[in-house]
């Protein structure tokens, strides 16, 4: 089957090109911690043989930083960093790698009384200085706050668009257009449409996809498949991750799973029959990485999908998180949320904080919770 591919422009990322009609990339992000040189190198490596066109790290501080330099030296895969809320290690990240992911709703937290397009310019220009890529990366569970307070909390939609095309233009103005976009979203159905509404806009900008916090396999396989397949299918998207709830030693099925997917969608094997039921038990989990603050949180999102079985005909949403960073945020939107830090799992309500609770006190805690949802579900 011939995919009539948008004309987007092309990025140059290290050895690879997206975009142009260019093939499809995959790419995945470590979960050892950075400042563990050898382990990082070792799964960078490891995702490079499994296919990997770029690898993404996590960068959260300046020993973050020299650990990068040394894994650098060990590895031949294309690196991508994570700036996260330090805008400002732009400048010690850019020799050392391809490509540099900025968050729009992530630029408030440092330097707050400085415009957002000072902080922007910064990161552009050190990605000119050092030839690296940039992609803006827009998140559903992190959206610019002006841009979110504007709209009904429900349209989680428009407000992620508006940042994006925002940024776009600005940095377009700079002169610079090696970027890259991605707007992601945990409901698949949000990624088609998000990525849909920006592509009318900006068929010419590459786009970078992903169903955040899929969760585990199969079912985070299933809703990246379903989003990847109605986006593809119509010649959106030119780079793809699919963001999995994993081990270390397994985070190469990442890599698999998405060049699976976009190898059926080129071949006509595609599945969209498989119909992502909306009145059934959805248990979100982030893919895990570096930022992952007690490694208990890969096997407590194994726990929560087992105990949670018998709840699966009922339409309520469990998020678990694996850091401070995107857990508080992106676990607001789901029934019940837990978002886990170095020895506790703080518990959610929808917004609301519950209380921290031990990695081996909170699964009958939120059985508990979940047995009064279903209880309030059936009275109303």
């Amino acid at each position: 089957m011939t995919i009539q591919r948008n004309p987007t422009r092309r990025v140059q990322i290290g050895s690879v090109v997206v975009g142009d009609g260019n093939r499809i990339a995959v790419q995945s992000m470590t979960a050892t911690k950075t400042q563990n040189v050898e382990a990082t190198a070792a799964q960078a490596n490891a995702l490079h043989a499994a296919g990997a066109d770029v690898v993404r790290i996590a960068v959260d501080s300046e020993k973050d930083v020299a650990a990068l330099a040394e894994i650098r030296k060990l590895t031949k895969a294309n690196l991508a960093v994570d700036l996260q809320e330090n805008f400002r290690l732009a400048e010690l990240v850019a020799p050392h790698v391809d490509k540099i992911r900025y968050n729009p709703g992530h630029l408030y937290h440092h330097q707050k009384d400085r415009p957002w397009q000072e902080k922007v310019e910064f990161i552009i220009n050190q990605a000119k200085r050092h030839d690296c890529a940039i992609r803006i990366g827009v998140n559903c569970g992190s959206v610019d706050p002006e841009k979110a307070n504007k709209y009904d909390p429900e349209d989680s939609i428009t407000p992620m668009l508006e940042s994006a095309w925002e940024h776009c233009e600005f940095v377009d103005s700079l002169g610079f257009d090696r970027y890259v976009v991605s707007l992601k979203d945990s409901d698949p159905d949000k990624v088609v449409e998000v990525n849909r509404r920006f592509a009318e806009k900006r068929p010419d900008v590459p786009l970078h996809l992903g169903v955040t916090e899929a969760g585990m396999p199969p079912d985070g396989i299933i809703k990246t498949r379903i989003a990847f397949e109605q986006l593809i299918g119509h010649g959106i998207g030119d780079t793809v991750r699919v963001s999995l709830t994993v081990p270390n030693d397994r985070k190469h099925e990442e890599i698999e799973a998405g060049r699976g997917i976009v190898d059926d969608i080129a071949s006509g094997r595609v599945r969209s029959v498989v119909v992502f039921d909306r009145n059934s038990l959805n248990i979100i989990s982030c893919p895990s990485c570096s930022r992952v603050e007690n490694e208990a949180f890969v096997d407590l999102a194994a726990k929560v999908k087992e105990m949670t079985a018998y709840a699966k005909e009922h339409a309520i949403t469990i998020a678990v998180m694996g850091c401070r960073v995107n857990g508080p945020g992106e676990t607001d939107d789901a029934d019940l949320g837990l978002w886990c830090g170095p020895n506790h799992v703080n518990l959610k309500r929808g917004p609301e904080a519950l209380g921290a609770y031990k990695y081996d006190e909170i699964l009958p805690v939120l059985k508990q919770e979940l047995d009064q949802l279903i209880a309030a579900n059936h009275a109303g």
